[in-house]
C-alpha cells in the first residue's frame, strides 16, 4: 500500500493514493475516476480517449536470440557489479556526464505521462557542506531517538552512523524530488498519478546510468530533512524529497559490506 509520510494530504490526495494502491484491501476499483470535488465517478464518459496524437513506433533493434542473450547477460554482469559505496574521492565528474545521467532518469515511464520528478544537482562545495550539516543533524536524532533497536541492529552489518562525510566529499549530489502535483499553463492544479512509483522507477534508471558511466553512488534517504533541503534548494512546496544520491568516484581505499545477492530461484516465480 502506498504511504505518504512527508506531508498532510487533502481529500483529493487521499482518494488518489487509495486508487493507486495495489493492495486489495483498499476496496477501490482501479477503473474509478476522481472528480474535481473529490467524488468517485466510474462512468467512462468522464474520459476523452480521443485526445492526444500518436505516432508510429520505430523499432530500432531486431536482435537474434543469441544477440539478446549476449546483451542481456552483459548488462546484468555490469549491474551486478554495482555496490552502495560510502567512501568517495573528491575527483570531479564532468557536468556533461551528470547531465546524461539525468537525461536517462527522465526517460522513465510515469502515470499519465506527468513526469513528476525534479533532480536538483548540487556541485557547489558550500551547499554540499550545508546539506551534509542538515542531514547529519536529523540523522543524529534518528539514530538516538526515532529508530528502534531492531532497525539499529539491522544496520550494524553495514556499519553506518549518523555521520555522512561522503555528502561533502563526493563530486556531485543529486537530490530527487517527487512532484505530488503541479500547475498547468492556465494555472490549474494538475494531478500527478503514481508520483512516488514513477519517480522511484526513474531513480532505478539513474542508478543504472551511474554504474554504466563507471561512477558510484549510495541511495540515501534523508529522513525528516526534506523540508529544509527543499528550502535551501528553492523548490516548490508540492515537491517532496524522495532520495538523495552522492555521485562520484570511489576512493582508493573504499570498502563495501560483504553482502551476497539472492539467487534467481529466490526472486523469480515462473508461470510458463
Amino acid at each position: 500500500m502506498l504511504q505518504e509520510r512527508s506531508y498532510k494530504r487533502g481529500n483529493d490526495e487521499l482518494q488518489q493514493t487509495k486508487l493507486e494502491s495495489c493492495d486489495p484491501t483498499d476496496d477501490t476499483p482501479n477503473s474509478e475516476y476522481i472528480t474535481p470535488n473529490g467524488d468517485i465517478d466510474d462512468d467512462d464518459s468522464a474520459f476523452n480517449f480521443d485526445e492526444g496524437e500518436h505516432v508510429p513506433f520505430e523499432k530500432k533493434f531486431d536482435y537474434t536470440e543469441e544477440e539478446m542473450l549476449q546483451k542481456s547477460r552483459q548488462f546484468y554482469e555490469e549491474m551486478n557489479d554495482r555496490r552502495s559505496v560510502r567512501f568517495f574521492s573528491n575527483r570531479p565528474v564532468p557536468l556533461r556526464v551528470i547531465e546524461n545521467i539525468i537525461r536517462t532518469a527522465g526517460t522513465g515511464p510515469s502515470g499519465a505521462h506527468t513526469e513528476p520528478w525534479t533532480f536538483s544537482v548540487v556541485r557547489d562545495q558550500a551547499m554540499k557542506e550545508q546539506i551534509r550539516e542538515i542531514i547529519e543533524a536529523e540523522e543524529k536524532v534518528n539514530y538516538e531517538k526515532r529508530m528502534g533497536n531492531k532497525w539499529l541492529n539491522d544496520l550494524k552489518a553495514i556499519g553506518t552512523t549518523y555521520k555522512k562525510p561522503y555528502l561533502s566529499v563526493c563530486s556531485t549530489l543529486i537530490v530527487i524530488f517527487k512532484q505530488v502535483y503541479s500547475f498547468d499553463e492556465r494555472g490549474q492544479r494538475k494531478t500527478h498519478y503514481y508520483h512516488e512509483i514513477s519517480t522511484a522507477i526513474s531513480v532505478g534508471l539513474m542508478l543504472a546510468a551511474i554504474q554504466k558511466a563507471g561512477l558510484v553512488t549510495c541511495t540515501t534517504t534523508p529522513m525528516n530533512a526534506g523540508p529544509r533541503l527543499r528550502k535551501i534548494l528553492g523548490r516548490e512546496s508540492y515537491e517532496k524529497v524522495l532520495l538523495l544520491l552522492p555521485v562520484g568516484y570511489a576512493s582508493e581505499n573504499a570498502t563495501v559490506p560483504d553482502f551476497k545477492r539472492k539467487s534467481l530461484e529466490d526472486i523469480m516465480d515462473l508461470h510458463d
